[in-house]
């Protein structure tokens, strides 16, 4: 499979919590291509979110895959919880793994594909000895633990430096490796995003920011993608 235009994962930290069946539904209908689950400790990043009890309960009122980004510390023992509940894609930080091949493979091992987060300060070393168990690589552009914060623009020769290496990984003949973007994504700064390399932007606020009367999430999402502009044809995993 192939695709030309930038995948949105709109994040339910900004969703409304009170109706969020309702919200999950809203965003697969306006062309949602993911659901995105930020899963916060009060530990490894100052806030506290959601669990698997909450993926489970979102689960049958989408089609489309839920991409997990576990921002807790230790990792290992929620992934399980979260393959049995349904996610899709189920990512983490290095910093939270002692054996990062290890969870990743354990990732795999479920049925889900794998990936790691790297944040603004993290350096994309990370990626090099495990590019053949990495599924999608996900640059914060924002420092982990809120939503609604602004791009930081240090991410995009970041980006460049990350497409360049997964590039270089498929020239090889390895798997192709999404390249996700999350923090601070908004109609102004999204082009420049996708320019960078980008294939998947991460919209918290941008989406559900706006009113979803008369398809507000459908518009916003549209000019996301319009704003964004075409991309090159790159390959995309097989989700489950």
């Amino acid at each position: 499979m192939t695709f030309n235009t930038v995948r949105i994962s709109p994040s339910i930290l900004s969703a409304d919590f009170a109706r969020l069946g309702e919200e999950v539904r809203a965003i697969e209908a306006a062309g949602a291509a993911l659901v995105h689950f930020d899963v916060m400790d009060n530990h490894y990043v100052p806030n506290l979110t959601i669990g698997p009890l909450v993926c489970e309960a979102i689960r049958p009122h989408v089609q489309i895959p839920i991409d997990v980004h576990l921002m807790v510390e230790p990792v290992d023992a929620l992934i399980p919880l979260f393959a049995k509940a349904g996610a899709n894609i189920i990512t983490f930080h290095p910093e939270a793994s002692r054996h990062v091949d290890r969870t990743l493979q354990l990732i795999r091992d479920l049925g889900c594909k794998a990936g790691i987060v790297l944040n603004p300060a993290t350096p994309l070393d990370w990626m090099d000895h495990v590019m053949d168990r990495l599924d999608i690589v996900l640059l914060m552009s924002v420092n982990p633990g809120f939503g609604g914060q602004k791009f930081i623009p240090s991410t995009l020769p970041k980006l460049r430096a990350a497409r360049a290496r997964i590039q270089a990984h498929e020239a090889a003949g390895g798997q192709p490796i999404w390249l996700e973007v999350d923090g601070g994504v908004k109609t102004d700064n999204i082009a420049e995003i996708v320019a960078a390399g980008a294939d998947t932007c991460v919209a918290g606020s941008a989406v559900f920011g706006a009113p979803d009367a008369d398809g507000g999430y459908r518009t916003v999402m549209q000019q996301l993608i319009s704003a964004a502009g075409p991309i090159a044809p790159r390959a995309a995993p097989s989700l489950p």
